[in-house]
């Protein structure tokens, strides 16, 4: 073969490669722009159904609602970094079970703003109880996962008498930095750097479409329209996830992270709110059904089986301890079915020992 037609042979094999690669990106282009449009028109109708917003004397708190609102009102507070879509895979088994289902955005997460004047916890707990107002609703189970279960015994401090029951998804129960106080000085100063070691912030986008593309699980496909509820935008008309939420949970560096832990009134005040927090005090006097939902691992974040047991054995019919080996910290959606039978189970609980 003549060195021209072999040079000939490999001119063909790259451009053919180059032109199949520059048609594979600007299909993959193509069809991201299209689920992007497609998840627009798909959050915007599930929005117009489920979505609300009530105006408190704090913000405009943003809510999801599923269900009739005739049957048993459940309250759900999300956890740190997600919102009030966290319960979407199990919503509509949770209205088969019986509930009335509303969860919250609370502030920077969803689309709901973080206040211009400083907020707690309980600030939040005041934002549910005007929402409950709002819809009428007397009395309600109030329920969260991690920092939203902390909100919800927050809740019961401040309102106890607006309190159907409790359900704690490993939180709420145990004051948030126990596991950190019982570390030395070293260890605590380790673990707090391990956790500050790979973080990075997430990039900023001048529109909502480029991040969308950016943070699409690919492999999953679909439109994943619920990303758009992740997504906001700041002051500057920039786009990303969880703006201002670290500042707003004093967790920017490792400094303010250890105010929490050890300095919490040199913390703002969310920051303080969340670490003073004492269930073992807001609980002395329980009076309602609480069912404590308690991941258990190697890699266990909130290691707090036994102060867990130790609040069951202080109210052993009014407290459900429900233990979930070898799960991570979250447990709606590592075990969703598990999840949703246990709350179904817990719903008629609450109802037993409501008046005749």
């Amino acid at each position: 073969m003549s060195k021209s037609n072999c040079f000939l042979i490999v001119l063909l094999t790259v451009t053919n490669f180059c032109f199949s690669q520059d048609s594979t990106i600007t299909k993959l282009s193509f069809d991201i722009r299209l689920r992007y449009d497609s998840a627009k028109v798909e959050f915007n109708n599930f929005e117009k159904k489920h979505g609300g917003f009530v105006k408190t004397k704090n913000v405009r708190m943003h809510y999801l609602e599923w269900g009739n609102p005739k049957n048993t009102p459940l309250v759900w507070v999300h956890g740190s970094f997600t919102n009030s879509y966290e319960l979407l895979s199990v919503a509509e088994s949770l209205v088969k079970e019986g509930y009335y289902l509303i969860a919250i955005d609370y502030y920077g997460h969803g689309l709901t703003k973080i206040p211009k004047n400083e907020v707690s916890l309980y600030h939040v707990a005041d934002d549910i109880k005007e929402l409950m107002e709002v819809k009428q609703i007397k009395k309600a189970i109030i329920g969260g996962w991690s920092r939203g279960g902390i909100i919800a015994t927050a809740f019961y401090d401040a309102y106890p008498d607006k309190v159907l029951g409790l359900i704690l998804e490993d939180g709420g129960s145990v004051s948030t930095n126990t596991h950190y106080h019982k570390l030395s000085p070293n260890e605590l100063d380790s673990r707090v750097k391990d956790i500050f070691k790979d973080r990075v912030a997430y990039k900023m986008f001048d529109s909502e479409y480029e991040a969308y593309k950016t943070f699409y699980d690919y492999n999953s496909g679909g439109t994943q329209f619920e990303l758009l509820a992740w997504l906001t935008m700041d002051d500057n008309k920039k786009w990303s996830i969880g703006i201002g939420v670290e500042k707003l949970f004093n967790m920017s560096n490792e400094n303010e992270f250890l105010d929490n832990i050890l300095r919490p009134t040199k913390a703002n005040l969310f920051g303080e709110s969340m670490s003073m927090i004492e269930p073992k005090i807001i609980y002395r006097n329980l009076k309602v059904p609480m069912l404590i939902l308690d991941p258990t691992s190697d890699q266990d974040i909130f290691p707090y089986e036994r102060e867990n047991k130790q609040l069951k054995n202080q109210h052993p019919n009014l407290i459900t301890h429900k233990i979930y080996e070898n799960t991570g910290h979250n447990i709606h959606n590592e075990k969703p079915t598990m999840f949703v039978k246990d709350l179904g189970t817990f719903l008629k609980t609450v109802k037993h020992q409501l008046p005749k």
